[in-house]
């Protein structure tokens, strides 16, 4: 355990590392002594604006996204019992994004508003992908089939993305670009008035996954062997699936579709701190962190042809790993 929680330490200092670098880089570039100035309050008018309104706060938005994909995906994971689970795979970001899709047909994205609907109306959406998701697998006198719910999300999230098409069909050009955008991941929310509603959003979900995380450990063990040990599952499991709802639905809303950040963390984090939930979730929030963060800065600071949203450079980064996983699993 002691060497473990080293190894969270290491994470830990890598994810501030990859923070230094990210602040340092981009199209214009800043000298450590130049930040150390400006966190000092010495700095320029023009550096100034660079670090606090556009750096900082995009790397906030990045790690909070990856830590809120990272988590989400580390509960369902383990409520399922399903290496494949993920708010991608059972259709919860589909929903999610669906609602984003109506607010902003209706109002703007960049409206004061947004600050506070999109993470609520995603978390609505997300809650009601959710909730359709457990009627549609539910059978009387039966476990609910952690495979069952998968392809009824999988279902679902098909349904979702046609009326997603059919939505966007009443897009102008700067809503259509928008959209576009943020389905492929483009942390658009990199402003303080969305970050004063996203940090706290997602501290309090993490704080209380992490002190259920003796819950998990249990209802790991199967749904008999925690009803044994006086787990009381169905509350448990619903309490922490409307947390893992509401952490991926606020990460979806701010900073687009990050299908396998919710994926792949939990898979990495597993490798390196093993199963046991109380480091497994923070291990799992960090590597999503680390992977965003890592990502985003790659996109800012390569030149790539175009502005290419961070999503696209996680999916490519992330593919041959998702490969290995599907590879280890049919051998």
């Amino acid at each position: 355990m002691k060497k473990k929680g080293y190894i969270l330490l290491i994470m830990t200092v890598l994810l501030v590392i990859v923070g230094i670098i990210s602040i340092n880089s981009g199209k214009m570039n800043l000298t450590p002594a130049e930040v150390i100035s400006v966190i000092l309050g010495k700095g320029t008018s023009k550096q100034n604006l660079i670090i606090m309104e556009f750096r900082l706060p995009r790397i906030i938005l990045a790690v909070f996204v990856g830590i809120g994909m990272g988590i989400s995906g580390c509960i369902m994971q383990s409520l399922l019992r399903n290496d494949m689970a993920s708010p991608g795979t059972l259709g919860i970001s589909s929903g999610s994004g669906l609602f984003v899709l109506i607010y902003v047909v209706i109002f703007s994205a960049k409206s004061n508003s947004s600050a506070i609907l999109m993470p609520l109306l995603s978390f609505a959406g997300g809650l009601t992908a959710a909730a359709l998701i457990f009627l549609l697998s539910y059978r009387k006198n039966r476990d609910i089939s952690p495979t069952g719910l998968i392809l009824t999300g999988v279902a679902l999230g098909s349904g979702y993305g046609a009326l997603t098409t059919l939505l966007t069909l009443k897009l102008d050009q700067n809503q259509m670009e928008f959209i576009q955008r943020w389905s492929a991941g483009s942390l658009w929310g990199d402003d303080w008035r969305y970050l004063a509603i996203l940090v706290p959003w997602t501290a309090i979900l993490c704080a209380y996954a992490l002190y259920k995380s003796h819950v998990l450990n249990i209802l790991n063990l199967g749904n008999e062997t925690a009803t044994g040990l006086g787990t009381a599952v169905k509350p448990e499991f619903i309490g922490l699936t409307v947390a893992a709802v509401a952490l991926s639905s606020g990460s979806v809303s701010l900073g687009g579709n990050f299908f396998f950040v919710g994926m792949i963390a939990p898979h990495m984090a597993r490798k390196i701190v093993g199963s046991n939930h109380k480091l497994l979730l923070t291990a799992a929030g960090l590597c999503g962190a680390i992977i965003v963060l890592l990502a985003d800065t790659i996109t800012r600071t390569i030149s790539l042809g175009t502005d290419v949203p961070t999503g696209i450079v996680i999916t490519v980064l992330s593919t041959p790993y998702f490969l290995y996983l599907l590879a280890k699993a049919n051998n």
